[in-house]
């Protein structure tokens, strides 16, 4: 029998650290196969994503985005993540979209500073105040209860509705300041040209990269990644295919060797002190929606 997980329902029982350890123990398994489809219609889009693990099983996340359902106040974006048994093929689950993309995409940054940033991390800057920006205030509070929240975005208008969401964020005015005063800074927006500036980050620091996904897109000059040591979630999905690293690896700036490591080789995932500066890019893939939709299913199943 198919289960069917719906958003507000699905959320029950989740836990972000469980979520952050079910992720872990995904990467001891055989490496995902993964496979991205893209099909066009006028500004219209329909992406499949698609990874088989052996002993996991099978994730399909279609979505659909329609930038003109904005003008008719819809939805832009529609989808489901369909999770297939690894034994026999058959249909397991029917995943909600957004509940898969909200969980993934702050777990796989969660992992990285549970694993890179400083245990005593007391001051966490948000970049980008939108809808992933609210799910990374939920993930670094579940592993840094003691922290202190601050949120930067371009628009003001953006910064005050998040904060009456979340009263207890602060919000920066000036991003410099706010960077510079930060122990983590976590970054989701849109942005292809680097917002944040190597010369402002301080010693001992964590920067947590979100937004970037496409070739030409950078959240972070390349003063930031020469500073730092480099971690990403995946090298064959970032590397050689987001502009926060492609860029200046094409340019000469650094090369791939740069990037110390990926999940799995999560052992890698030390701070070698507490003066160094970590950056982790966040490039999502379909691996990692499997290992999620099998963690809320297995928590929905276990309720």
């Amino acid at each position: 029998m198919t289960v069917m997980i719906p958003f507000k329902d699905g959320q029950r029982g989740l836990d972000w650290l469980a979520l952050t350890d079910a992720l872990a123990a995904g990467h001891t398994l055989p490496k995902a196969e993964v496979e991205d489809v893209f099909l066009y219609r006028g500004n219209n889009t329909l992406l499949n994503r698609s990874a088989w693990i052996k002993g996991m099983g099978i994730a399909v996340k279609c979505a659909t985005v329609f930038p003109d359902n904005k003008a008719v106040d819809k939805p832009m974006i529609g989808g489901a993540v369909n999770l297939f048994s690894d034994d026999d093929g058959a249909l397991v689950a029917i995943l909600d979209f957004h509940l898969v993309t909200k969980w993934k995409t702050a777990g796989d940054s969660l992992l990285a500073a549970r694993k890179l940033a400083r245990p005593d991390s007391r001051n966490i800057l948000i970049v980008g105040a939108g809808t992933v920006g609210a799910s990374l205030y939920e993930a670094y509070s579940a592993a840094f209860p003691d922290a202190k929240f601050i949120v930067w975005n371009r628009s003001p208008a953006g910064a005050k509705a998040f904060q009456k969401a979340m009263p207890d964020v602060a919000i920066a005015e000036d991003l410099e300041a706010a960077v510079r005063a930060a122990d983590i800074v976590t970054s989701a927006t849109m942005s292809t040209e680097p917002l944040i500036k190597g010369a402002w980050l301080q010693a001992g620091q964590h920067v947590d990269l979100i937004g970037a996904y496409r070739p030409d897109m950078r959240e972070v000059d390349d003063e930031a990644l020469l500073k730092s040591r480099v971690f990403v979630d995946n090298v064959h999905t970032t590397v050689g295919h987001i502009g926060e690293l492609k860029i200046p690896i094409a340019a000469g700036v650094i090369d791939a060797a740069h990037v110390v490591a990926d999940y799995y080789a999560l052992e890698t995932f030390t701070r070698r002190g507490d003066d160094e500066i970590t950056l982790f890019k966040n490039g999502g893939g379909a691996h990692l929606d499997l290992m999620t939709s099998r963690y809320i299913l297995d928590t929905w199943n276990a309720a």
